[in-house]
């Protein structure tokens, strides 16, 4: 009897995981999508969610380190939302040009999958695989700011897919999802800027030049192409267009 309780419970939850969820009403798309509009442009809130781009992109970072089969050392985070990924292996070489080149681009596709998801009304699965890479990024994490941000992070994630009501969920997911889409579009503006007063004279495109011969500015162009056409793509799926 135990047995047979346990493997339903195991299928309800399972069910729960990959269901799909009802549409939201449009009006609470867009809310979402203006609010997140808001926190990007914003100086003061921008500073505050601008962590959240960080995790991504250093989370970027090490993940394609990994996928490209070098030795992930740690990942910092700092209170002025700049960060700092280590990996080992080759310094030259396909997987550290891809590893370099996944930073500014993990928001923007994070949130291009995370559109899609929720075009495919998924919201549950997107809320519990964010928490997922959440709880896997945090045994990377060498400092404690770091572990901070993303423990809340990722309590957040937890307790909104447990104990909040379909509403709410389809709320949080969508508000996270545009600012993704949104967010990670500033920082490539932020960093052009930063080369532009003869600052940030080893950003990830400056890295990505040296490692490649190929000038920073046309890497500054590929991030814009990246995030833009991401958030074209994200948009109308999240808008259903």
């Amino acid at each position: 009897m135990d047995a047979t309780m346990a493997t339903a419970n195991a299928a309800a939850l399972w069910d729960r995981v990959v269901g799909s969820q009802p549409d939201p009403p449009r009006l609470l798309v867009v809310a979402t999508g203006l609010a997140a509009l808001a926190a990007v442009v914003s100086g003061p809130a921008w500073r505050v969610a601008r962590n959240a781009v960080t995790i991504a992109h250093e989370g970027g970072h090490g993940l394609v380190a990994l996928l490209t089969g070098r030795r992930l050392q740690g990942i910092r985070l700092h209170s002025d939302t700049s960060g700092l990924t280590v990996s080992r292996g080759r310094p030259t070489g396909p997987g550290m040009i891809l590893t370099a080149a996944a930073g500014y681009t993990a928001p923007s596709l994070l949130g291009l999958c995370g559109a899609w998801l929720l075009a495919a009304n998924h919201i549950t699965a997107l809320l519990w695989g964010a928490t997922a890479l959440l709880a896997a990024m945090l045994v990377m994490i060498r400092n404690a700011y770091g572990a901070l941000t993303v423990v809340t992070a990722g309590s957040a994630f937890l307790v909104v897919s447990w104990l909040a009501e379909a509403r709410v969920q389809a709320a949080f997911a969508y508000v996270v999802v545009w600012f993704l889409l949104l967010g990670g579009v500033r920082p490539v503006f932020e960093v052009q800027r930063k080369r532009h007063r003869g600052g940030a004279p080893d950003s990830d495109p400056d890295q990505l030049a040296r490692l490649t011969g190929v000038p920073a500015l046309v890497w500054l162009l590929f991030f814009h192409t990246v995030s833009l056409c991401s958030l074209t793509g994200g948009g109308r799926w999240l808008l259903g267009l």
